[in-house]
């Protein structure tokens, strides 16, 4: 195994090893402090990050808003004072090593006023910004104000030239790295384009060499690329080190880094990562925000899938096949399906599935009335997590809506994500992660249910395996 050389990373001389940052609670100032500590950068969530009061005792981000515009200003509020109370955190585990950068989703709401609330509070103890899902233009200019690095999080050339033309040119001395994330490999929400198959993963070296070739052209040959997505060991990437192709090139870590004593994931969750196999970990568009995304197929993720199979076109008049009708609703309104399709409804029906929600695309799903319900209730207590979201047809515009129908067969992703990172609920919950987190169970360091400290895990990165 080659030695790891040192890079320079926001300012400073570290090692090529980035903790992944992950979204409400997941990667936080205990975790990306303890790993700057190491040596390496450190990266904690600024996604509706959690905040102590004076005992230590996590503040519960309840919602008294009775709009949704009001519960949207108080989740600032939420995410800002977290933000601010994790980079405290991370700065005093890391005790003046390494670097810390804070993570955000460029389609989470208020996404830019978050970020100048955190980094206004936080000044001096923040010192990269990674950013992904969605294209951040503006994300340069903001941390440029601050005296801080920004990490645009990309899946392709393509990506990382429309924001360099439009934006980032005008503030190249404050990129610190550009994050290319395996849009097939890694976990939470991923890049893959239309013009792409889920089913049909590229090997990463041809797309991140023309990455390197397009940063040559501007002028970034010496500016680092982090490989992230899909990277367990450094022994299985050894002909990327000190590559001439490739430049200077560091490895992220996101799945990884969810099982050590400092992160914060609850017990239930670690255990679970240590039992998953091949194949428990898929992508799956259900994600409220139109992107795909990578997760365990639990029963979560099952009750989704079955959700959307029970699921006919209809039409409101009589057209073309839909000559049959069906009593839909409290009111038994009439709407039109396939005689197929009526005979398919009345099965589901029969099985419990009474209730016929209506989808934007203008077909119905069937869910038994307790989970119409809860939908209904989510979709009213939407608090406007999103820039836009699918679920609940909250926009962060002037309407506060999208202006599309509330789609039924997706979820509230601020509800799930809390409850995960909150509880011992490992089943009926989102939970994400990286297609690689099967290895757990068989990579020997891991063995009879070991669990590493932060350190533990750098030393072991360091050795290749």
């Amino acid at each position: 195994m080659k030695a790891l050389n040192a890079l320079r990373i926001s300012g400073c001389e570290v090692l090529p090893l980035v903790e992944g940052g992950k979204g409400i609670s997941i990667s936080n100032g205990e975790s990306s402090g303890a790993w700057a500590a190491c040596g390496g950068v450190g990266t904690f969530s600024g996604v509706n990050a959690d905040s102590k009061d004076a005992n230590g005792r996590t503040i519960a981000q309840v919602y008294h808003g009775k709009t949704r515009r009001e519960r949207h200003e108080e989740l600032i509020r939420y995410a800002i004072a977290g933000g601010i109370h994790q980079a405290k955190v991370a700065y005093e585990r890391a005790s003046g090593r390494g670097r810390l950068h804070m993570n955000i989703l460029w389609e989470m709401a208020a996404a830019e006023r978050i970020l100048n609330g955190v980094l206004e509070g936080a000044q001096g103890l923040v010192n990269g910004v990674t950013c992904g899902a969605g294209m951040p233009y503006r994300i340069a200019e903001i941390c440029a104000r601050y005296g801080v690095h920004y990490y645009p999080i990309v899946s392709s050339a393509r990506a990382f030239r429309a924001l360099w033309k439009r934006a980032y040119h005008k503030f190249r001395g404050w990129l610190g790295a550009v994050v290319y994330e395996d849009p097939w490999l890694a976990g939470g929400h991923n890049g893959i384009t239309n013009s792409e198959d889920p089913e049909r993963p590229e090997p990463p070296f041809p797309r991140v060499y023309e990455l390197r070739q397009m940063m040559r052209e501007f002028g970034l040959a010496d500016t680092p690329i982090v490989m992230a997505g899909g990277v367990w060991c450094l022994r299985e990437w050894e002909d990327w080190l000190d590559n001439p192709e490739l430049g200077p090139i560091a490895f992220q870590f996101g799945t990884r880094a969810l099982l050590t004593k400092e992160s914060p994931i609850s017990d239930a969750w670690k255990h679970k990562l240590l039992t998953l196999k091949e194949g428990d970990i898929r992508l799956q568009r259900f994600s409220p925000t139109g992107f795909y995304s990578s997760a365990v197929r639990n029963n979560f993720l099952a009750e989704l899938e079955e959700r959307s199979e029970r699921q006919i076109p209809y039409s409101i008049e009589s057209v073309g096949d839909h000559l049959a009708t069906l009593e839909v609703g409290a009111r038994k309104r009439i709407v039109y399906v396939t005689p197929h399709d009526r005979e398919r409804a009345l099965t589901w029906i029969a099985q419990g599935f009474t209730e016929a929600l209506r989808t934007p695309d203008s077909t119905l799903i069937f869910v038994a009335p307790a989970k119409a319900l809860e939908i209904r209730n989510d979709q009213i207590n939407c608090m406007g997590c999103l820039s836009a979201c699918m679920f609940s047809n909250w926009a962060q515009n002037e309407e506060g809506t999208t202006g599309k129908k509330a789609d039924p067969r997706s979820f509230c992703i601020q509800k799930t994500l809390q409850n995960i990172a909150h509880s011992e609920d490992v089943e009926f919950q989102l939970m994400f992660s990286g297609h690689n987190a099967y290895r757990f169970a068989t990579d020997p360091f891991y063995a009879n249910g070991f669990i590493p400290s932060v350190r533990e895990l750098v030393e072991r990165l360091q050795t290749g395996n």
